[in-house]
């Protein structure tokens, strides 16, 4: 059977189905195969990305281990 046959199949198949919890799953497995796959940011983690790319620009940025260190000193302060 060819790829294209198969998703003729799968088509007919899932439109046949009213199961709402069902579909649900079907589209979780779909979205993590998908090659094109889009994320979709609303305009506060945009902003808050740009922020994060012009503070990277700015070298205001420490690398993981600093950040590490500084996790720890803060739990061995309380």
């Amino acid at each position: 059977m060819k790829t294209i046959e198969l998703k003729d199949i799968l088509i007919h198949k899932i439109a046949a189905i009213n199961d709402k919890a069902f579909l649900a799953a079907v589209n979780t497995i779909i979205d993590t195969k998908s090659e094109k796959l889009i994320y979709k940011t609303t305009p506060e983690q945009r902003e808050r990305i740009k922020k994060g790319q012009d503070q990277f620009l700015r070298g205001e940025t420490i690398s993981n281990d600093q950040f590490e260190a500084e996790i720890d000193k803060w739990l061995n302060e309380k």
